[in-house]
């Protein structure tokens, strides 16, 4: 138990300088000093940095699906309320970061994707999970007529999930969340015909 506590704690450590940061920038000396620990026990817990990346793909990922589960996969809403709720988290999450961190995944995907073939198919592996359960909730929608059956749910799942990536890197750029904001208010009047929810 104590074992999996300090591993988790390099991990999360590791997470929160590399999402400011970026992996390739993020140094070993600093991931240690941060989680307080010696060169030889990151070594006990990680074959290698790259080990150590793939770790903390995990544990977003995870995490990640926690949000997933309260939010687009959550039944006792409508799933358009679904998916704004989603989205008004990530906006949540952004200010509270002072639109800083931006996505923890998409920030890997940029840096490492064409770097690195195992950290490339780790990432599309996760974006396509998104993508599975996104376009679920869009047929959700669909079958409870708040979204017209014309619409192919996968090609808009890939839509919404790169649209949301983009709206969020240009909030990182713009230190705003009005990108993020200007995607969704499109999204709903101009894909669902909804007026934006409040």
């Amino acid at each position: 138990m104590k074992q999996t506590s300090k591993r988790n704690e390099i991990i999360q450590a590791g997470r929160e300088i590399i999402v400011r940061q970026g992996f390739n920038a993020a140094g070993l000396s600093n991931i240690l000093a941060a989680a307080d620990i010696p060169k030889g026990s990151f070594y006990y817990y990680f074959k290698s940095k790259e080990d150590f990346g793939l770790a903390i793909i995990e544990d977003f990922s995870t995490e990640y699906q926690e949000k997933l589960e309260k939010t687009i996969n959550n039944d006792r809403l409508s799933p358009l309320q679904r998916l704004d709720s989603y989205f008004a988290i990530g906006q949540a999450d952004m200010e509270d970061c002072g639109c800083v961190n931006g996505s923890l995944i998409g920030n890997l995907a940029q840096e490492l994707s064409a770097q690195n073939e195992m950290f490339r198919d780790r990432i599309n592996q996760t974006f396509l999970t998104w993508e599975r359960q996104f376009a679920a909730c869009l047929e959700a929608a669909q079958a409870s007529g708040e979204l017209s059956s014309d619409i192919d749910s996968s090609q808009l799942a890939q839509f919404i999930l790169a649209g949301w990536q983009g709206a969020i890197l240009k909030a990182k750029v713009a230190r705003s969340t009005a990108p993020m904001q200007a995607f969704v208010d499109m999204l709903f009047q101009h894909i669902f015909h909804k007026s934006t929810p409040s």
